[in-house]
């Protein structure tokens, strides 16, 4: 017989965990290189402004985090750790800048929601019902405003001759396609309804209790007003002659038209969506462009490096 010598240590097991707390930082290192004129001439604008009204801003920005903790909660029946569910949405707007689309954010909040107990497939459900709840009351919102101060924007500046028809056009044949799709193609179409019915049921659950009810609706609304009085806040500081209302219906114009332009937390097709909007809102270019480039420095560039160490914190501690 031969004799086989063992190894004297086994290998150590790769730090999965670790590594993935590490991941945020660095795509927030990539993403601020690739931004850094934006982000050098953001601060510059920040210096000439007054600070009281950056507060409000800074301000309503924060009280986004709760609107959609509140959000988030009203779109579940199960009672989540307040806490830990403000931490993860915080956690979740860094993700968002760093991901296209919003799959930051969807992803983090729906591993959260798996940890602390609930179903993958009715965690799915509570994510899509709190979209849906984000688009309609972002909607009513900005038709309620427009029928309340119809003068507030210019919409023949926003939408180019001819342009609207192609648009519509183009829509039309991505629904078609869509449904051609799902009638085609049986495993899709069966899992596709069977999310329906399981969201369905989730939607029933949370209106039968009125208080999860008011909390998904009244946050869903929440959220963006105030992201709209926060850009009203530093057009403010900049002196942007508009008034806040007008500025309030372009933030919310110019972030449903980009809602499906696939970048990483809008990161520039907002920027240029709003500046756009300001213009046709009244205000000079020159200022508009001031006016954005500072709201955004405050809205996404000066959280995103906490945001990013909370998220690998959450992921170190098992949150997430």
């Amino acid at each position: 017989m031969t004799a086989v010598r063992l190894p004297q240590q086994l290998p150590r097991r790769v730090p999965v965990r670790q590594v993935l707390c590490l991941v945020p930082l660095l795509l927030v290192l990539v993403v601020a290189v690739r931004h850094r004129s934006v982000l050098s001439e953001g601060f510059g604008q920040l210096a000439t402004a007054r600070w009281p009204w950056l507060a409000v801003a800074v301000a309503a920005t924060c009280l986004t985090w709760v609107a959609a903790a509140v959000t988030r909660q009203g779109a579940v029946v199960e009672r989540l750790p307040a806490r830990r569910l403000l931490a993860t949405q915080f956690a979740a707007g860094a993700a968002n800048h760093l991901l296209p689309t919003g799959l930051g954010a969807s992803a983090v909040n729906l591993r959260f929601m798996t940890v602390c107990g609930v179903p993958l497939a009715r965690s799915s459900a509570a994510l899509a019902l709190y979209m849906l709840a984000e688009a309609v009351t972002r909607l009513a919102l900005l038709l309620g405003l427009l029928i309340a101060f119809p003068g507030a924007l210019h919409l023949g500046s926003l939408v180019p001759d001819g342009a609207l028809g192609p648009l519509l056009l183009a829509v039309a044949g991505a629904l078609g396609l869509a449904v051609t799709v799902l009638l085609l193609v049986r495993r899709l179409r069966t899992a596709v309804l069977s999310f329906l019915r399981t969201a369905l049921g989730e939607a029933r659950s949370v209106h039968a209790r009125p208080a999860r009810a008011l909390a998904l609706w009244g946050g869903a609304l929440a959220f963006p007003a105030l992201q709209a009085a926060g850009l009203a806040a530093v057009g403010q500081a900049l002196g942007l002659p508009v008034p806040p209302v007008h500025m309030a219906v372009a933030y919310l114009a110019a972030t449903a038209a980009v809602a499906l332009v696939p970048t990483p937390g809008g990161i520039g097709s907002v920027e240029a969506a709003l500046v756009v909007a300001l213009v046709a809102a009244g205000g000079p270019a020159a200022v508009a462009t001031a006016v954005v480039l500072a709201y955004r420095i405050i809205t996404v560039w000066l959280p995103l490096l906490p945001g990013a160490l909370t998220l690998g914190a959450l992921v170190r501690l098992k949150v997430i």
